[in-house]
């Protein structure tokens, strides 16, 4: 006989906007603006909108890295977007970002300018734009793509899976919580095995693919991200453990964490960055 607590789905799904709690100014089932809301400008070539999530902090530690190999055309403006207020649904933002998800960029040195969205795909924009950060032999170029397409495909399993059933829905549900721990488990274990004999992800140099991927894993291995850490021990990775220290011992890397971010220890908050100045 079947539980009577199980929930029926009915047979037309219909949106009940109180049933995502905290979460309710974030996620609707439709897309398109809102609201009438226009972005601000600055003087920079680059315009970025953008918070200090893990998504949102590859880009930062992506153009503060380019920053310190002397790209002074990789000077930025970050505008502070709260997706919690809802301003990724405002006109300006939708514009540049249809998905209505952070991070967005502008880039104003093209003619027209270069709208980009999708933290993967700017990734790749940047670092093909200035030749940096990106191998140029063939084959060394398809490893680091597999592992940024790796990172953009699996990366969802850990914060929107694990990461929401675990810490932020409303019940502790057994099914979930199991499956999705199971697959964070498994993605690190991916990882570790890659890193056994590796420096970096690639292999020796540094790369897009290590932004992307420490920017969630180092997060997840180093700063007890949903208050995880021993539930997945996370000090069992120990190869993902020593390469995401090492990355974020780099300056930039540093740096570009605390651009838009709007929580923490008030002396890491960076809401809005239009120089080198503001992260003095």
């Amino acid at each position: 006989m079947a539980d009577s607590n199980q929930y029926v789905p009915p047979k037309v799904w219909e949106w009940d906007s109180e049933a995502n709690g905290r979460f309710a100014k974030m996620n609707r089932p439709t897309s398109g603006a809102v609201k009438d809301k226009i972005l601000p400008k600055g003087n920079h070539p680059l315009q970025l909108y953008s918070l200090g999530t893990p998504n949102g902090v590859k880009v930062t530690i992506l153009l503060e890295e380019l920053l310190a190999l002397g790209e002074e055309k990789a000077e930025y403006d970050a505008y502070l977007i709260n997706i919690g207020d809802g301003d990724q649904f405002g006109s300006g933002f939708v514009e540049i970002n249809p998905n209505s998800k952070i991070p967005a960029l502008l880039d104003t040195s093209t003619n027209p300018e270069t709208r980009v969205f999708e933290s993967g795909a700017i990734l790749l924009y940047l670092a093909e734009k200035f030749n940096a950060f990106i191998p140029s032999n063939i084959s060394e170029r398809a490893e680091c793509f597999s592992w940024l397409m790796w990172q953009m495909g699996s990366t969802p399993y850990v914060g929107g899976g694990f990461g929401h059933f675990y810490a932020y829905a409303p019940e502790k549900w057994e099914y979930p919580i199991n499956r999705y721990t199971m697959e964070t488990k498994r993605l690190l274990d991916v990882l570790d095995k890659n890193l056994t004999n590796r420096r970096y992800l690639c292999g020796n140099t540094y790369n897009i693919a290590d932004i992307a991927n420490y920017s969630w894993y180092g997060y997840l291995v180093l700063h007890n991200a949903y208050d995880a850490s021993q539930f997945l021990d996370v000090t069992s990775y120990k190869n993902v453990t020593r390469w995401a220290e090492e990355i974020e011992e780099r300056p930039a890397v540093q740096r570009g964490r605390r651009v838009n971010r709007p929580w923490g220890d008030e002396k890491t908050r960076v809401l809005e960055r239009h120089s080198s100045e503001d992260l003095d």
